[in-house]
């Protein structure tokens, strides 16, 4: 048998702040790893690991480019980062069963042009 418990967060407006900034922090830090992923993966390179996506994100973090990162744990973007490669990771496993479309950089190029989406592992912008 499964139990469950079910907490209400009372955050004070402080504590409000911060999740919302840890919120914006992961999806920033998931969409800049996305943007990465898809540049490679369209220009025929290899995707890159979590390891070393997060040490270009560290590089960012601390080049002073983006200083509200530094007001954020690392823990955060990193674990965004994870997902992330996690989640490309079954999108591709997937495609090797059959019924599964197999995408190309030739055939996102051909649905760019004729203004189709393909579905990849995304999270709203």
């Amino acid at each position: 048998m499964i139990r469950s418990i079910r907490i209400c967060l009372l955050p004070n407006n402080k504590q409000r702040t911060k999740l919302f900034q840890f919120a914006g922090a992961s999806r920033f830090a998931y969409n800049w790893a996305l943007d990465k992923q898809m540049e490679n993966f369209q220009e025929g390179r290899k995707l890159q690991s979590d390891y070393d996506l997060r040490k270009e994100f560290t590089v960012l973090r601390n080049s002073g480019e983006k200083p509200w990162l530094l007001d954020i744990s690392n823990n955060v973007t990193k674990q965004a980062i994870k997902d992330l490669c996690i989640a490309y990771k079954n999108f591709f496993r997937k495609q090797k069963q059959v019924g599964y479309v197999r995408y190309s950089p030739k055939k996102i190029g051909h649905y760019a042009r004729i203004g189709r989406k393909l579905r990849f592992p995304l999270l709203p912008r």
